[in-house]
């Protein structure tokens, strides 16, 4: 049987993202007593959809639904992406009631008018699953079973990941609150922050407007010794995250407001010097999924 006094986080993430979710656990921890064990769950076997448009739209998309197996289909667990930051007691997001329901999703979307007007923010904001409760004891989920009905067409991608379409309607509960998924906000109630924009993460771009967020936290880990300096070069040489985050995080604390965007310029042709593309195979996958 689980045990429901640990709190177990599932995270999705692909082999790029292992920093973030050192990153991530750190800030869980900091704001808790709670005993938490963080599960990453990178390279799970997940099957490949025989249509390419199927195909996950990150390396770990489908990761969620192997959460209740990986689980031993028992007690409680939260599914997050790697690419978050946490500041208050994950607590309170793993006593949320079920009230009936199986899963709980964002409740609702909030602050467009700031987060739609950053750079590479898409179209429009919806919904997401990227940070649901889950009860596995209820839950029987089977990932080849799951992708077999996405190929069968009994279903598409997106009425699978945006609508939770394997589960009824009152099996799904839209009660996660907004701030336990503040897509690309930050402010005083802010309990998780997701850099969901993917060509702005902190750690990619040097366009992030709370990328100082992200990097105070690893700026903290360094000084404590639970993140060596040793870690942060080897990511940067694997080309996981970009070359001026080196630059960023020893000196970017000490730059005046006035000379911030010198620097961000600065920092962007480093980049660019040296060639980093961001998230190189997620676009190439993309391309690919878009073939005709």
């Amino acid at each position: 049987m689980a045990d429901d006094n640990v709190i177990k986080v599932y995270v999705g993430a692909d082999r790029s993202q292992q920093l973030a979710i050192k990153v991530l656990e750190h800030s869980i921890m900091r704001h808790t007593t709670a005993p938490v064990e963080v599960i990453p769950m990178v390279d799970l076997p997940v099957p490949t959809p025989a249509d390419p448009r199927n195909g996950q739209r990150t390396g770990f998309s489908y990761s969620r639904f192997c959460i209740p197996k990986l689980a031993g289909y028992s007690g409680r667990a939260i599914y997050m992406d790697a690419d978050m930051q946490v500041f208050k007691d994950i607590r309170r997001l793993w006593e949320l009631p079920f009230n009936g329901a199986k899963v709980l999703v964002q409740q609702e979307v909030k602050h467009l008018d700031v987060t739609m007007s950053k750079e590479n923010a898409p179209q429009n904001r919806i919904k997401q699953c990227a940070v649901m409760l889950l009860d596995c004891s209820r839950l029987n989920w089977d990932i080849k079973a799951i992708v077999k009905d996405l190929d069968e067409a009994h279903y598409t991608y997106e009425q699978l990941m945006y609508e939770m379409c394997i589960l009824g309607e009152d099996e799904v509960g839209y009660s996660v609150p907004f701030e336990w998924n503040s897509l690309e906000y930050f402010d005083e109630n802010t309990c998780l922050t997701h850099y969901t924009d993917m060509g702005t993460q902190p750690w990619v771009s040097t366009n992030n407007p709370n990328g100082h967020i992200w990097f105070g936290e690893v700026r903290r880990m360094l000084a404590e010794g639970s993140l060596e300096w040793a870690t942060l070069e080897l990511e940067v040489r694997a080309g996981h995250f970009r070359p001026s985050l080196l630059r960023e995080i020893r000196y970017g604390h000490l730059v005046p407001k006035f000379l911030r965007t010198l620097f961000n310029h600065k920092n962007a042709a480093i980049d660019k010097l040296k060639g980093y593309v961001p998230h190189k195979e997620v676009y190439e996958a993309k391309r690919l999924r878009n073939m005709p």
